[in-house]
């Protein structure tokens, strides 16, 4: 079967097409500004709008997508305490579940967690 350069290119853009609409193009919620949180008594900078744990990926982007986290709550290996400051309670949450928000204080993370921070860029 013999293709004319205009099928090729027909081809190629259907191609594009469905390619583009399957993949996302981001990682990452929408944001606008990044936001300070204190992430066992580091301060850093994340995207807001975003999950704690897509937050840890975007500090540690190698480690934390090898990590053994299911991204929706079924392998709870992400189970973290945080506040919002000034003497507020310490609740646990899952990081894949946690929207980050300017000035939240993560206090304790898994082992999980702790293992795919070692490399994590301030």
């Amino acid at each position: 079967m013999v293709h004319s350069p205009s099928s090729a290119r027909t081809f190629e853009a259907s191609l594009h097409n469905a390619c583009s609409m399957t993949a996302p193009t981001s990682l990452f919620r929408p944001y606008d500004k990044m936001v300070k949180i204190t992430l066992l008594g580091r301060e850093v900078e994340v995207p807001e709008n975003n999950t704690f744990l897509r937050c840890l990926q975007f500090l540690a982007p190698g480690s934390v997508s090898c990590g053994r986290f299911c991204w929706n709550e079924d392998c709870q290996y992400c189970p973290v305490t945080y506040d919002l400051g000034g003497g507020t309670d310490a609740p646990a949450a899952l990081a894949c579940k946690l929207l980050v928000e300017e000035g939240i204080r993560v206090k304790e993370v898994t082992t999980e967690i702790t293992h795919c921070l070692r490399g994590i860029r301030t």
